[in-house]
């Protein structure tokens, strides 16, 4: 079952967008220097198509995208969510901040508009940092996944 700890409205997180981020607790990584290990334990509330369309009907009008933040215990369910967010808010754009190196198996890259993926690894930084090794992608209507990491980075 998928829980979230808690969300925001942030604007770093996915470029060119208001974005309601919803942070998903039981993360299966270890990342060290993770700025968020408390989202690790199995805690919060439970998200599903019930929550989503509360958070939506709250919140739906003053952004562009929810992101998921976190959810690799479930990608599977977490996929099965971004289709609910098309499904209740069609205007919206779905983002998906992953640890994991790929999109696991079984999972279509096009459930969602923009997918981050790699874990933390604190020598080489962040998405803003030149050496990092996590990568944003924008994804296309076919699939295609075009890496944007750059817009990261400040000029």
């Amino acid at each position: 079952m998928v829980k979230y700890y808690n969300f925001d409205i942030v604007f770093a997180e996915v470029p060119d967008e208001v974005t309601l981020a919803v942070n998903i607790t039981g993360c299966p990584h270890r990342c060290a220097g993770c700025h968020s290990p408390h989202l690790r334990e199995d805690c919060g509330e439970r998200l599903d198509g019930e929550a989503l369309a509360a958070l939506l009907g709250r919140y739906g009008a003053g952004i562009t995208c929810l992101c998921f933040m976190g959810g690799d215990g479930y990608p599977h369910a977490i996929a099965a969510l971004a289709a609910e967010v098309r499904r209740l808010a069609p205007q919206l754009r779905v983002a998906w901040y992953s640890g994991c190196d790929a999109l696991p198996e079984g999972v279509a890259p096009e459930t969602f508009d923009y997918i981050k993926l790699g874990p933390y690894v604190a020598a080489r930084g962040p998405l803003s940092s030149p050496d990092t090794n996590q990568r944003f992608y924008r994804v296309g209507r076919d699939g295609t996944m075009e890496d944007i990491t750059y817009r990261f980075r400040r000029r």
